[in-house]
């Protein structure tokens, strides 16, 4: 059996030597909190998802017995492990002008490793800054992910499944020599600078916490009710004035876990927020156009 690097980065850098099994035990190990995904996906296996994640030798090596071709979660954000920007390519759009943005502005120096994802796109890993917790986020428009506290990325040697059948792997591209945890909420006011919320609408409620039981609800939808489930939570939080990246980042992962894919997600809330948006605008377009509606 291979042994393990003892240190978080070493784990990551060289996991692409070890089998699946055997990397998560080093994840483990290394004290990175780790969960079984489906083979091929980045769906967790495991009943409450990446709040199961641990680092418990047993837990983790009974999982991989139990699953041996089993993706590796890593939970991020947690004490001693990483915070992960993913820079996505999608046939909609890229990342990498957003982080060419973020690099020119001196924000994510700071990595300390560099690994390839299998769509093309990177993750960026940075250390947890241990004075503070910096929750997960995500911008759908700039096709940037940020996965701090209650979020989890797929770790090498991980491999997915394409549309096509194709298999690839993540892999690690380089590390960094100067690691220093990411400030993720300028980062996210750099590439989405806040707007003003709208009112809300009468009979809407802006508790903070209705997102929250929103997302809740949406994770017990069952299969063949979970697509229009996220539509009408996503035309809730529209209607709400929320705005569309923080309602993918309530929303997003409650979907997830129903088994809903990224692309799936991104593309549902996009409906529902153009529906909501035209419903919402064709009264006054009328009134202005001196017509009286329907």
């Amino acid at each position: 059996m291979v042994t393990p690097p003892i240190t978080p980065v070493e784990v990551v850098a060289e996991a692409g030597a070890l089998s699946l099994p055997d990397a998560a035990a080093a994840y483990a190990r290394a004290g990175l909190s780790v969960f079984p995904c489906v083979p091929g996906e980045k769906r967790p296996l495991t009943e409450h998802g990446f709040t199961d994640a641990s680092t418990d030798l047993n837990r983790v090596a009974a999982w991989w017995r139990r699953w041996p071709q089993a993706n590796i979660g890593l939970a991020t954000g947690r004490p001693g492990g990483f915070d992960v920007l993913d820079i996505d390519v999608h046939p909609g759009g890229s990342g990498f002008p957003a982080l060419r943005r973020a690099r020119q502005a001196g924000l994510v120096d700071g990595w300390t490793v560099l690994a390839r994802s299998p769509a093309g796109g990177v993750h960026l890993y940075f250390p947890v800054d241990p004075e503070r917790e910096q929750r997960s986020w995500a911008l759908p428009q700039r096709h940037v992910d940020f996965r701090g506290a209650g979020g989890y990325v797929i770790a090498p040697p991980s491999r997915i499944t394409t549309e096509r059948g194709a298999v690839r792997g993540y892999r690690l591209i380089a590390a960094g020599c100067a690691p220093q945890p990411v400030e993720a909420g300028e980062l996210r006011r750099l590439l989405a600078p806040p707007r003003p919320r709208p009112a809300a609408r009468p009979g809407v409620s802006l508790a903070g916490g209705s997102g929250q039981r929103l997302g809740a609800w949406l994770a017990l939808q069952a299969e063949g009710n979970r697509n229009r489930a996220l539509f009408w939570a996503a035309c809730r939080q529209a209607e709400a004035g929320v705005p569309q990246d923080e309602a993918r980042h309530l929303l997003g992962s409650a979907a997830e876990r129903t088994g809903l894919g990224e692309r799936e997600i991104d593309a549902t809330l996009a409906s529902a927020y153009r529906s909501t948006t035209r419903r919402h605008n064709a009264p006054a377009a009328s009134i202005a156009s001196g017509g009286l509606g329907r």
